[in-house]
């Protein structure tokens, strides 16, 4: 064999066995006394950022690790920023879960990291406990199972709430369409039809992000004789619509809205919310300030000065549920011994949420389908509870 040939041979079988090697070890433990390293993968900069759940997350780990961790070993918590860039995403899931193999990802937040990630987490044989899932691949993959409802879901319930409850015609939609997430609005739409046999006036999924000004969609919603709209915004672009409306006096229209606007900012920047704003609240309303619901997560909070939203609830609730599991895990706290755990939970209940969570062996996690209805009515700037125990889709 020629000196280059046998020097390509040479690192050909240094690389085969250094990736033998890595393959091995993934998701190791580094010893019935090391650390126990979860990660998460969050949008912590960029244009929209998430940072309130692994932050939540953070706090309800660093509570345990204050009482003794979990069988007497501390958890090592490793949030990494996705930028909202892919490549980051990508690269950020490698580092906790390849470099820094970690035993699960709990309380991840992202608008893109598990349509990136989800495959790559499939072939490491990790699950993720999302807190907040946002894009289609979050709730339709085997190792990603979310906390929150999410906005598909949130999209039959707010369309439920305002035909089923408010009585409401000649509903229509106006979607803010990122990526591929029409065919699960769509979904959304359809299961809605198929439980009260009722159909969009109108429907506009041409709707843009960030727009500048949302006065034509407006009027051609208004001239489609819209009773109603349903829409998928983010706070900005909410506001945005509510003030196009308001300036064509359009104030007797019903805005059938998601949890996406649900803060308390949104409700100080609207005077004028037309007929109410509606909204199927993910998590109990956190805006209910002495709900016995919400205690131990608002005192939790405001003891880590981490800000209440919805983002935040979700961290709290991912982590939770993640510690109840691996506390009854016998053996050493393992990637395998934790996705075996989670494979087999069974339903956990918990008041801040209306359906029990469970990870369990399916090939898609979508099970969250109760949202608490609240309201914003004009000049209020304060959200309202309007119901007295959770809005549910129907089960089939």
């Amino acid at each position: 064999m020629k000196p280059a040939r046998r020097l390509v041979a040479s690192a050909a079988v240094l690389l085969a066995a250094a990736l033998f090697t890595t393959a091995g070890c993934a998701g190791a433990d580094s010893g019935s006394s090391g650390p126990i390293v979860v990660g998460s993968v969050n949008a912590l900069s960029g244009a929209a950022t998430f940072p309130e759940a692994s932050q939540a997350a953070k706090a309800v780990f660093d509570a345990a690790n204050a009482s003794g961790g979990v069988n007497g070993r501390q958890i090592q918590y490793k949030a990494l920023d996705d930028k909202g860039d892919p490549a980051a995403a990508a690269a950020a899931a490698r580092e906790v879960v390849g470099r820094d193999e970690a035993v699960a990802l709990v309380g991840s937040s992202s608008l893109i990291e598990c349509e990136i990630n989800n495959k790559y987490y499939e072939q490491q044989k990790i699950l993720s406990m999302q807190g907040i899932g946002v894009d289609p691949a979050c709730f339709s993959s085997p190792n990603i199972a979310p906390v929150n409802v999410g906005p598909y879901h949130d999209m039959t319930l707010t369309l439920l709430y305002g035909s089923e409850t408010l009585k409401l015609n000649d509903i229509c939609a106006l979607l803010e369409i990122a990526g591929n997430t029409l065919p699960s609005y769509q979904a959304a739409i359809d299961e809605w039809s198929a439980i009260t046999g009722k159909k969009l006036k109108y429907l506009d999924a041409t709707v843009p992000y960030g727009g500048s000004d949302y006065t034509s969609y407006i009027v051609k919603a208004r001239n489609a004789g819209c009773k109603a709209i349903t829409v998928n915004p983010v706070e900005p672009d909410s506001i945005g619509q509510l003030k196009a409306a308001a300036a064509q006096g359009w104030n007797d229209v019903t805005w059938l809205l998601l949890t996406s606007v649900y803060s308390e900012n949104y409700a100080k920047a609207i005077t004028n919310a037309g007929a109410g704003v509606y909204v199927p609240a993910e998590f109990y309303p956190f805006t209910d300030a002495t709900s016995p619901q919400n205690k131990d997560w608002r005192e939790l909070m405001t003891k880590n000065n981490i800000p209440l939203t919805s983002f935040s609830q979700g961290g709290y609730l991912a982590a939770k549920y993640f510690l109840d599991v691996v506390r009854g895990i016998q053996g050493d706290i393992t990637r395998e011994s934790v996705t075996k755990a989670l494979r087999e939970m069974k339903p956990v209940t918990d008041p801040m949420v209306g359906t029990p969570y469970v990870f369990g062996p399916g090939q898609t996690h979508h099970d969250n389908t109760a949202g608490w209805p609240i309201k914003l009515a004009s000049g209020t700037n304060k959200w309202e509870l309007v119901a007295n125990d959770w809005l549910r889709i129907p089960k089939k």
